[in-house]
């Protein structure tokens, strides 16, 4: 374990800590999957940033030393397939953590993604002690809104304008879970095939709403 990151595994899916040296890896996966990749990066709205992944994972790292971050590789049959980043974690009476991630297209489908969401979920609720876990999603992004529903994440609204996204700001719809709403863990719920069907169930009124974003709520 490495500041405080663990390694965590579920039949071929595995978490493990952030290493400088995964950065070659990871440049190739992200530069073979630029196509599949591009329209969910995080970009800054100042202007082009350097593609650096040596100098990334260093601030992951950095963030994970001072306990606001738990930063992952996640690997298929030990195989790098991408990333998961636990960020904004914060203790005291907020207790809370966001999660996001990235697979490789062609780890695409093999159940990755909410197996490492889960296993990283479990982890800050029944290890570290956090209450609430968070994630955003652009509406667009419909594998990642299959991850949520998978896991049962219960919608909680959309965020306008939310997160700079492959070049401008975008709207992200977000959802979370709270400890009290699952003791027996995400895993071991959407395992057992526990996992209620409505709770990732977004409105119409919002799915609306993302599809035309001059549209505003009325007061």
């Amino acid at each position: 374990m490495a500041f405080g990151i663990p390694t965590l595994s579920d039949g071929d899916t595995t978490i493990r800590p952030i290493r400088v040296r995964d950065a070659r890896a990871l440049e190739h996966e992200l530069r073979d999957n630029r196509g599949w990749l591009r329209q969910w990066e995080a970009t800054s709205p100042i202007g082009p940033s350097s593609f650096d992944v040596k100098s990334s994972i260093r601030g992951l790292l950095q963030q994970s030393r001072v306990g606001a971050g738990l930063p992952f590789v996640i690997e298929h049959a030990g195989e790098i397939a991408g990333q998961l980043n636990v960020s904004s974690i914060t203790y005291g009476s907020l207790a809370s953590a966001t999660i996001g991630y990235w697979v490789s297209e062609r780890f695409a489908g093999k159940g990755l993604t909410p197996t490492a969401v889960a296993l990283a979920t479990d982890f800050c609720f029944f290890q570290l002690g956090l209450h609430r876990m968070e994630i955003c999603i652009r509406p667009e992004n419909g594998p990642s809104l299959r991850v949520v529903e998978k896991l049962g994440f219960r919608y909680e609204g959309l965020r306008r304008r939310f997160i700079h996204i492959d070049g401008d700001w975008r709207d992200h719809f977000c959802f979370a879970l709270t400890v009290e709403e699952l003791p027996q863990g995400v895993l071991r719920r959407w395992r057992a095939g526990d996992v209620p069907e409505e709770d990732a169930h977004i409105p119409t009124a919002d799915r609306t709403r993302a599809a035309n974003p001059l549209i505003l709520r009325r007061r």
